[in-house]
């Protein structure tokens, strides 16, 4: 059982990677960028795992998932002398909430108003918590970087 539940995550993690990399070529990221693209993907989707495993909300989940990705964009952009979101745009895709909305949109068509609200609201919140983990992080690094220039 723990075999295959291991497996499970290591196809769904190299499936993220992969998938982050498609969409840097079809941003047009430089290769030596797409390999730093690839594993911030790769990082998000483990830590959206890791949140899942232990039961966290969704908000939270994705929240930690944007924080943990958007602090390895941070830090790799500035090694790599390129903008943040040359790492951070490709990198987001494996989170994208785009099921949440597909259902929305389902469910508004079939009249299904009071699901179709309940997939909208999930979906804004988990969007929501995306956006404030990328302002965390970037705000965390504005600090610490204005705090070891003194």
């Amino acid at each position: 059982m723990i075999d295959i539940y291991f497996n499970n995550w290591l196809v769904q993690i190299i499936a993220s990677i992969i998938a982050t990399i498609g969409f840097g070529i079809m941003f047009n990221i430089k290769n030596r960028n797409l390999i730093h693209t690839g594993i911030a993907g790769g990082i998000s989707w483990v830590v959206y795992l890791l949140g899942k495993n232990c039961n966290l909300t969704d908000g939270l989940n994705y929240f930690l998932a944007s924080l943990c990705l958007s602090l390895y964009s941070e830090i790799a952009a500035r090694k790599l002398k390129t903008p943040v979101t040359t790492i951070l745009i490709a990198a987001l895709i494996p989170l994208a909430p785009g099921g949440g909305i597909y259902y929305m949109m389902y469910n508004l068509i079939n009249k299904n108003y009071s699901l179709a609200i309940e997939k909208g609201i999930s979906t804004f919140i988990i969007a929501g918590a995306m956006a404030v983990g990328i302002f965390t992080a970037t705000n965390m690094m504005r600090i610490f970087k204005k705090s070891t220039k003194k």
